[in-house]
């Protein structure tokens, strides 16, 4: 029970592992002041619910390893994040569009883990859920902004939504681990984490004359350790300094 508990920790670390890194990128490269001190704080968010599932993942799998080894200094194939959250930087309305998409499915996931069964796993989605709001309450807002904001706003959020939404299916391909943990009360039922992402998402939409209408959700795989070509390159940057100074202390 324990490697299975371990597995689901990872899917539930390696997402805002990545997403919290692709956002550390940003800094000092917001629109505005503010705009950017908001992303650096929200990858600030991630990285401290990285380290309690991961500091957590590595006490129940009882080889002596630390949250920095498991972050570190695993392959890419051993990653179990979404491919959503490898997606680059590509401009700031595909950096709001991946985040929103992102938060729409993280929220109600957080809601369902306080109730989960490990009490442990409830405790960190407890701690984690008032940042989350934020995250939401943050990206649904540009998105919205975006979207019946200027001409050219809107043509870039359309369009970074509308590749972005492609990713959105890896989030809801349930995996066996996924399912069991669900079944036991320790993980979320994906069924209903997906069903309040398309309400959240239908209504965000609407209110920023957005459509994802006859978009195929496509790109899945990633919590299987079947990536994009980008996760390779995060890595050897996040990775860097662990495996160039193993074991090195500041």
């Amino acid at each position: 029970m324990n490697q299975k508990i371990y597995n689901y920790l990872l899917i539930l670390a390696d997402n805002p592992l990545i997403l919290g890194h692709r956002l550390s990128e940003l800094c000092g490269h917001g629109p505005n002041l503010e705009t950017d001190i908001g992303l650096t704080n929200i990858s600030l968010d991630l990285f401290g619910q990285v380290r309690n599932y991961l500091q957590y993942a590595a006490e129940i799998q009882g080889l002596g390893k630390t949250e920095d080894d498991l972050a570190f200094l695993r392959y890419e194939h051993e990653y179990r994040n979404y491919r959503l959250v490898e997606q680059p930087n590509t401009d700031f309305a595909w950096v709001i569009a991946r985040q929103y998409l992102f938060d729409a499915y993280h929220l109600p996931l957080l809601n369902q883990l306080v109730g989960s069964k490990d009490s442990q796993i409830a405790a960190i989605a407890q701690k984690s859920i008032k940042e989350v709001q934020y995250h939401h309450r943050f990206s649904s807002e540009w998105v919205k902004r975006l979207g019946d904001g200027t001409e050219e706003s809107h043509g870039k959020i359309q369009k970074a939504v509308s590749i972005l939404w492609t990713y959105c299916g890896g989030i809801f391909e349930e995996t066996e681990v996924e399912n069991e943990m669900s079944q036991l009360g320790i993980g979320a039922n994906l069924d209903l984490v997906k069903a309040d992402f398309l309400s959240d998402t239908k209504y965000i939409f609407n209110e920023a004359a957005l459509s994802v209408e006859g978009v195929d959700w496509s790109q899945k795989g990633g919590k299987l350790g079947v990536h994009s070509e980008h996760l390779g390159f995060i890595l050897a940057d996040l990775q860097y300094m662990q495996r160039t100074y193993p074991q090195m202390n500041w």
